[in-house]
């Protein structure tokens, strides 16, 4: 993508270090949102030519995006570019670096609003029905599947998860979300249950490490991926025949969007998922209107 690759300066080295420990340290973000704004940076740094990143101006900065545009980068990645910028150039103000952020003038573009894709209960029961429980890995599977669906948890709160975060009698599950920031969010008795079966019949096969306190592994005992449970939810889904393009994340969305549509309180899921804002979790409501929409056009005579 970029027109020259160069070298990053040590000046310019020296403020992207700077940046990552206000990112990490401060605002305690995680590993991978860091990696995004890096990326944003190694862009910008390659178009400029590793110019003293102080001194670029905003005409450079517009040309810059002019020149995303044009080698097809779509509006979404943009926007997000944009605010990753503007987030770095707000720090260099901050600390007296530069007077005013070249970013000052940029507008991010508008974005259509894009619901998430769900799946219904009935194309959840179908994934559940397509493992193949003579498998040794069966009983994992359909624990993965129970926990992202059955509790909300993003992909990397269910690879960090421990046996001990798991609160059998009180029903509840520790999750370490964004930020290493946590919470505790409700399993039902089936998942529960599914708990008991995996550590007996998978986890006690596998594990190889006395130690090792991680509750899903993987059949070489070691901490399963997040590239492995996206595999294994998409394969469910073939195997279920569903058209749909998900992932883990989808099953997140499923979550939420059954707990609005059954009429939960905005609040109470808005902690389950975990969201730092209300207005990240009231895309949901939108979602239940969209669906509410579907159903009128489907079924009332006069639609």
């Amino acid at each position: 993508m970029s027109r020259v690759e160069t070298e990053i300066s040590k000046r310019n080295n020296d403020l992207i270090d700077e940046f990552v420990s206000v990112l990490t340290l401060d605002r305690s973000l995680s590993k991978n949102t860091v990696l995004a704004y890096l990326a944003d940076l190694q862009k910008l740094l390659s178009f400029t030519e590793n110019k003293p990143l102080e001194h670029v101006s905003s005409e450079e900065v517009s040309e810059f995006l002019l020149f995303l545009n044009k080698m097809g980068l779509g509006a979404r990645s943009i926007a997000r570019i944009i605010s990753g910028l503007k987030t770095f150039y707000k720090q260099l103000v901050i600390e007296g670096v530069v007077t005013t952020s070249p970013l000052q003038t940029i507008q991010t573009p508008k974005l259509p609003k894009k619901l998430p894709e769900v799946l219904s209960h009935e194309e959840i029961s179908s994934m559940m029905e397509s493992i193949d429980f003579s498998k040794l890995t069966g009983e994992r599977d359909k624990l993965i599947i129970m926990l992202l669906y059955g509790s909300g948890l993003r992909v990397s709160e269910l690879t960090s998860l421990s046996v001990n975060d798991i609160y059998k009698e009180d029903g509840f599950v520790k999750v370490t979300g964004k930020g290493d920031k946590q919470r505790l969010v409700p399993i039902g008795n089936k998942t529960i249950e599914q708990v008991k079966m995996y550590l007996q019949y998978y986890r006690r096969t596998v594990k190889i490490k006395e130690t090792d306190n991680t509750l899903i592994l993987n059949q070489k005992g070691n901490a399963i991926s997040r590239v492995s449970v996206f595999k294994i939810v998409k394969d469910l889904a073939v195997k279920a025949k569903i058209s749909k393009n998900i992932s883990p994340h989808t099953l997140r969305h499923s979550f939420a969007t059954v707990l609005i549509e059954a009429g939960a309180d905005l609040r109470a899921v808005q902690q389950m998922l975990g969201h730092e804002s209300i207005t990240t979790t009231e895309i949901y409501t939108h979602l239940d209107k969209a669906y509410l929409k579907t159903v009128i056009e489907e079924f009332h005579p006069r639609a």
